[in-house]
């Protein structure tokens, strides 16, 4: 039987190149010493497009709380990283880096969960006018953070922020001792950002889609088109295919439950009030997609996302080609739960509000099995990038 432990590192080095999914990349490096060596950064294809993993939340009875758990949609399987950098935090995510934030102190932080690189950002505190808007509990001061570029790549970019109360938008680039708020009247309540294009784009809540220039010391915007206006729920915009997407998630009231882990996959069934054991969550129900375009200035309301599938929540939104993954269902959106009131008034925290949405018939499906919950930072999107 052949040994391939003593396989010739020229031939290693073949192999690894052609590795394309990051799951592939990290099952290589552990058959034995030297197929470790040889897997490295530079030998390991990191430009491709990646499938986020669910970042799962934090084990707060676990002894060692610095080792975090990834699911992979990819082969199902559950990766332990340790992540010091994130114990205590409310995480965020944009282009593989975490925006994390202290749940006592509100400390902010850039971490790249692989690499264990971090980067200081200024205390919220710096914000303008902050103990106006400061948030009821400093790890909810920020709802959304946004990169333009890679910081594993260059260190021309610019991280943004939604923040505060009324989730205005501020700006840092690296070097900056405070944050530079958007001094527009219409830059707030913003829900979602993205760069399209060299260019900063918003949704807001009421379904308002503007576009910032923010390249020089002057801020120019003008609005594009409204979606569909005041849900009960939260907007996201995203760059898919050279395209601008909105999606508008639809929620319920909050509903008692109980978590039935006995069916095959597990499911969640609405029980009375009263019933022992019964937990709360605030559910989504639907989702509406419109491609936004930018030269009639119109939101189209769409159904079909062809071969795309959008990945959504508290991290930067995100569309990837689902015929490129093993496992990713084309036409679907993949959320992970964004409500933090339930993380403040629920007594198992947040994290229920999460699965798979089929454009085509309305269904909900869960992408992952098990429970996660967590007080101050649920499970969300992390795309695994090395740095």
């Amino acid at each position: 039987m052949a040994d391939w432990s003593e396989l010739q590192r020229d031939l290693l080095l073949l192999i690894a190149r052609r590795i394309n999914l990051i799951e592939d990349y990290l099952s290589f490096r552990t058959v034995c010493k030297l197929w470790h060596a040889v897997a490295t950064k530079g030998n390991f294809n990191s430009d491709l497009p990646r499938v986020p993993w669910l970042m799962l939340a934090e084990d707060e009875d676990d002894d060692d709380r610095t080792c975090r758990k990834f699911f992979s949609l990819y082969n199902g399987m559950v990766l332990k990283k340790r992540i010091p950098g994130a114990v205590g935090k409310r995480c965020m995510e944009s282009m593989g880096w975490l925006i994390t934030l202290g749940k006592d102190e509100g400390e902010m932080s850039l971490l790249h969960p692989f690499s264990g690189v971090q980067i200081e950002l200024p205390h919220q505190n710096t914000t303008v006018s902050y103990a106006f808007h400061r948030t009821f509990k400093p790890w909810i001061y920020i709802s959304k953070a946004v990169l333009s570029a890679n910081p594993c790549h260059t260190s021309d970019y610019v991280l943004v922020v939604a923040e505060g109360r009324f989730a205005h938008l501020s700006l840092w680039r690296p070097g900056d001792l405070l944050w530079t708020r958007i001094m527009e009247p219409t830059c707030k309540n913003v829900s979602d950002v993205v760069y399209f294009s060299g260019r900063l784009y918003t949704v807001s809540y009421g379904g308002y889609v503007r576009v910032y220039d923010v390249g020089g010391y002057e801020v120019k915007s003008h609005l594009i088109t409204q979606t569909v206006p005041w849900i009960a729920g939260r907007y996201y915009i995203l760059e898919s295919l050279g395209s601008l997407f909105v999606v508008a998630r639809r929620s319920s009231d909050i509903v008692p439950f109980r978590y039935d882990r006995e069916r095959i996959p597990p499911r969640f069934i609405t029980v009375e009030d009263d019933e022992e054991g019964a937990l709360f969550m605030y559910r989504t129900n639907n989702f509406l997609v419109f491609e936004i375009d930018l030269d009639a200035n119109e939101a189209i309301p769409t159904r079909d996302l062809g071969d795309k599938a959008f990945f959504l929540g508290a991290s930067a939104s995100l569309s990837v080609q689902a015929s490129q993954f093993t496992g990713i269902r084309p036409n679907h959106i993949y959320f992970t739960d964004t409500n933090l009131n339930s993380c403040l008034y629920f007594d198992h925290g947040g994290g229920l509000d999460m699965g798979v949405f089929n454009l085509a018939d309305g269904s909900i499906q869960p992408h992952y099995d098990g429970v996660s919950l967590s007080r101050f930072c649920p499970s969300i999107w992390v795309t695994p990038n090395p740095c």
